[in-house]
Order: structure tokens, then C-alpha cells, then sequence
């Protein structure tokens, strides 16, 4: 018993130390450690986290600032502009030159008028020309435009109303001319005069369903599936359904290739030799009936 009594004891005078050992904050009536020491939550003065940590009482470091927040994200990339891609990649301008070696003869009225630089920023407005498919179908297309093309201005006069394809009257100079922004009824010259134009209108008429004809551009990159109707009319995939949308009424159906036939495909032959590529199927429209 004396023993406990005397560990009692003990614990009390020790208890009492502490209590009057207490050296700041609300346990000793607010008073603030000297020094700029923190004062813990349980009355004592020191510098380490006990005392200057959770529940300090005065001479509290101040709070650490936020965290700086990580950068937003990079912005997407803008989207690229509507239109089609750069089809220089395939075609060169030296290319270009081979496959048209005529075009700056000095014996042509229109010598120099249709350029390789504009021709490469005209594709450029129109989405999908040279750049739907693979390869072969990319290259394959442009030639095919070249071939037809090359076809129509063959011995014209630069002041005829035609572009690179034919624009037949205000059947087409009207839809052609709203379409890229050009009056071409007032001012139907503007194909002849104004090689951008004139690449313009080509191009429309060339990715541009015409009535009850597929474009030219489905046809040649296969994306043209005949009907019921197109098939009991003979109208298969190939060089001979463009031939047949251009100018099906004069030289298609009639059972063998018309002079104006054996040019395009002439035409269409020597390119895709220079270029590398297949010449495809059905490559006349002999026994296909025009198109309604």
C-alpha cells in the first residue's frame, strides 16, 4: 500500500511540473512563445512539426501556397480547311510538262493559258480529287481527268465557249458558274480567259453528279455502283461510263468506238504509260446506252 501511495504521488508531482511548465497559447492566457517559436496545440513553445504543425497556436508558419496547377492542355490542331490535298506529291511539275507537252507550243492560240500551278491550286479546293483511295486510284484519277481534258481543248479556239470538259450552254455554265462563285452565263468567256476558272469549272463538272449521272470522280475511284437500270444499259465501271457522262449522247451506244472515243482512250493509254499505272476495264462505251 505504501508503495502505490507513493507511485500516487509521484505521478501527481509530476503532472503538477508539467501543468506549470505550460509556456503559451490558451492554457497560459494567450501568451506567444518568445523568439518567434510556434507554440503547440498543448501549450509549449519549439520549431518542429509538433509544435508548429496541426493545432499551432500563434507563431504558425503560414500555409505552404496551393500547388500550381499543371498548363491546360496543348489546343487540338486547327482542321485543315475544306477542299482536297496537295496532289503535287504525284504529279509533278515536271511530269505535268511530259504528259503535256503541247500545251506551250508556240503554234497553239492558247499557248502557256493552262498552267501546272494552277492546276495544282484548283485540286486543292476540291475535296477528294487525286486524293480518294490508294495510289493507283489517286494516280489513276488524275490521269483520267488529263486524258478527257486533253481530249476537249484538242483544235479548239481559245475564245470557244467550252473549259477543259465541255460546259454544253446554260445547261451547265449556270450550275458551274454558282458553284464556284463565277457569272458564267454573263460571262461565259471566263473559262478561256481565266485558266483558274477554266480549271474551276472542269473540276466541278468532274466531281459534280450531273442529273441522272454518277460523277466522274465516283466512277473512276469506285465508288459508283450501277443500278438495275445502268446495268441493263450496259453502263459497267470504267473509262467508258466518263466518256458516256461527258458526251454519251454523240459517241456512245452505237456498237463500235467513234473517232472522239478512240482519242480519249488514246489519250487515257499514253498517260497511265507515263504515269505507271493500269488502264482499268471498259474503257469504251461502244454498247452502253447515254445516259437519260
Amino acid at each position: 500500500m505504501r508503495i502505490l501511495a507513493l507511485i500516487s504521488l509521484s505521478l501527481l508531482s509530476i503532472l503538477g511540473a508539467l501543468a506549470q511548465n505550460e509556456q503559451c497559447g490558451s492554457q497560459v492566457g494567450g501568451q506567444v512563445c518568445p523568439g518567434g517559436l510556434c507554440c503547440s496545440k498543448w501549450g509549449y513553445c519549439g520549431t518542429t512539426l509538433d509544435f508548429c504543425g496541426d493545432g499551432c497556436q500563434s507563431n504558425c508558419p503560414a500555409p505552404p501556397p496551393p500547388a500550381t496547377p499543371p498548363p491546360p492542355p496543348s489546343p487540338p490542331p486547327p482542321p485543315s480547311p475544306s477542299g482536297g490535298g496537295n496532289i503535287s506529291s504525284l504529279i509533278s511539275k515536271a511530269l505535268f510538262e511530259k504528259l503535256l507537252p503541247n500545251r506551250n507550243d508556240p503554234a497553239c492560240e492558247g499557248n502557256g493559258f493552262y498552267t501546272y500551278e494552277a492546276f495544282i491550286a484548283v485540286a486543292k479546293e476540291f475535296g477528294g480529287f487525286g486524293t480518294t483511295g490508294d495510289d493507283d486510284t489517286k494516280k489513276r484519277e488524275i490521269v483520267a481527268f488529263l486524258a478527257q481534258t486533253s481530249h476537249e481543248t484538242t483544235g479548239l479556239p481559245r475564245n470557244s465557249k467550252y473549259t477543259e470538259i465541255l460546259l454544253q450552254s446554260n445547261y451547265n455554265y449556270g450550275p458551274a458558274g454558282i458553284a464556284i462563285g463565277s457569272d458564267l452565263l454573263a460571262n461565259p468567256d471566263l473559262v478561256a480567259t481565266d485558266a483558274t476558272i477554266s480549271f474551276r469549272a472542269a473540276l466541278w463538272f468532274w466531281m459534280t453528279p450531273q442529273y441522272s449521272k454518277p460523277s466522274c470522280h465516283d466512277v473512276i475511284t469506285g465508288r459508283w455502283t450501277p443500278s438495275a437500270a445502268d446495268s441493263t444499259a450496259g453502263r459497267a465501271p470504267g473509262y467508258g461510263v466518263i466518256t458516256n457522262i461527258i458526251n454519251g449522247g454523240l459517241e456512245c451506244g452505237q456498237g463500235f468506238s467513234t473517232a472522239q472515243q478512240v482519242s480519249r482512250i488514246g489519250f487515257l493509254m499514253h498517260f497511265s504509260d507515263i504515269v505507271g499505272v493500269g488502264y482499268g476495264e471498259n474503257l469504251d462505251c461502244n454498247n452502253q446506252r447515254p445516259f437519260g
